[in-house]
């Protein structure tokens, strides 16, 4: 049985939440609470594996992170929450385990609280777009901050092996960018130095395997 910690500034929105959730054999409603503050002193002894956490009109990352001080297993699941990023990344980013919109019904509700305990997440597709682009964005980063030879490389550079990467040859690669031919060579040249591989192809390979 999933156990569930309910948090509400609005008493009869709590009372609804806990009733609608008792109501399910799934789940056992632990504790209810107004705010984050009141339950912080209650978290530690009753250890919900899912805590309903109402953000209408409140700083709502802030109390996520709060909430997780008090009750680091737990996880947390957002209600209320628009479908906007400006909404969505910063809950993410502070820790929230899962959504349930304005427009979410009890049935949502209910699935939220169990696949947020099972260690997975149910959130629309806007939600799930918005937080796989801010993964791709994440790692995009990280790649760029990882130290390695094709950091060292010149824009021209980076146009060159691209087309090295088509398998150009050399001729057809000056003709692309109108360059001269021995500006070409010179650039390869350079390439492989800087990559420290010894063939055309391996050069394409080194930077297509770090990304």
């Amino acid at each position: 049985m999933i156990r569930v910690f309910v948090i509400a500034g609005v008493r009869f929105y709590r009372d609804g939440i806990a009733a609608a959730l008792s109501a399910d054999p799934r789940f056992t409603v632990v504790g209810s609470a107004g705010d984050v503050r009141e339950a912080a002193a209650r978290l530690d002894t009753l250890e919900p594996d899912v805590v309903l956490l109402d953000l209408a009109g409140a700083d709502a990352p802030a109390l996520v992170r709060s909430l997780l001080e008090s009750a680091p297993s737990a996880r947390v699941v957002a209600l209320g929450v628009t479908e906007a990023e400006d909404d969505v990344l910063p809950l993410a980013e502070a820790g929230a385990a899962g959504y349930v919109t304005r427009e979410g019904s009890v049935e949502d509700l209910l699935a939220t609280v169990e696949s947020v305990a099972a260690g997975e997440m149910i959130c629309s597709p806007r939600i799930t777009a918005t937080l796989l682009r801010r993964v791709a964005m994440l790692a995009r980063d990280r790649r760029a901050e990882e130290p390695g030879p094709e950091r060292d490389l010149t824009s021209r550079e980076r146009q060159v092996v691209a087309l090295i990467d088509e398998w150009l040859s050399n001729k057809e690669i000056a003709l692309r960018l109108r360059i001269e031919l021995a500006t070409v060579k010179n650039h390869v040249h350079n390439i492989l130095d800087k990559l420290q591989v010894r063939r055309r192809g391996e050069a394409a390979a080194a930077i297509r395997g770090r990304h």
